[in-house]
C-alpha cells in the first residue's frame, strides 16, 4: 500500500524536523510532500536524512526562493503553489492556501495544504489533509501526517 508522508510549516524547527525525518523514515513512507513555510535553506541538510524523495512547496514565509531550491535539489524538488501530485490511482494537489482548498476539492481526489498551523482532515468532495505544524510554535504540538492514497485515510502524529 502507498504511504506518503505529509508535512508542513517547519518554520526552522531544527529538532522537530530531525524527528519528522526519523518517523519517516520509520514508516518507510514512499516520498514526503511538504506544505510550505520551509524557511531556511540550511533545513536541506536534516531532509537529506530522509530514505526517500520529498517534493516541496513555497510558503508565505519562504523569502530565499532561489537558494531553497538549489539547496534541496538533490533530495527532491521544490515547486510552486499549487503543485499537481499523480499518484498510483488518484489525483492529488498540494497548496500553502486554505482559501483555494474548497475550490481544488472540486477537481482533485486528495487536497494537501499548510499555512494553518492546525490538523485538519474531512472529507468535502475530496479528501482534506493539513497536517498542522510540525514546529510547534503556535498550537504547542509538533504534528505530521500519513496519507494512504489507496483507502483514502490518513493519520496524523504528534511527537
Amino acid at each position: 500500500m502507498e504511504k506518503i508522508g505529509i508535512i508542513s510549516d517547519t518554520h526552522d524547527n531544527i529538532y522537530a524536523i530531525k524527528e519528522a525525518v526519523k518517523i519517516f523514515n520509520e514508516e518507510e513512507v514512499d516520498f514526503v510532500v511538504h506544505a510550505g513555510d520551509i524557511i531556511s535553506p540550511f533545513t536541506a541538510n536534516i531532509f537529506k536524512e530522509l530514505n526517500c524523495k520529498i517534493f516541496l512547496i513555497y510558503g508565505n514565509n519562504d523569502g530565499e526562493k532561489l537558494f531553497l531550491k538549489e539547496k534541496f535539489s538533490s533530495i527532491g524538488r521544490i515547486n510552486n503553489d499549487p503543485f499537481e501530485i499523480n499518484l498510483k490511482k488518484k489525483k492529488a494537489i498540494v497548496t500553502h492556501k486554505p482559501e483555494i482548498v474548497n475550490a481544488l476539492s472540486l477537481a482533485y481526489d486528495i487536497v494537501i495544504y499548510g499555512h494553518t498551523h492546525e490538523i485538519d482532515k474531512r472529507r468535502e468532495n475530496a479528501l482534506i489533509i493539513n497536517p498542522g505544524e510540525c514546529c510547534g510554535y503556535l498550537t504547542g504540538k509538533k504534528t505530521i501526517a500519513i496519507l494512504y492514497p489507496d483507502i483514502m485515510d490518513a493519520k496524523f502524529i504528534e511527537f
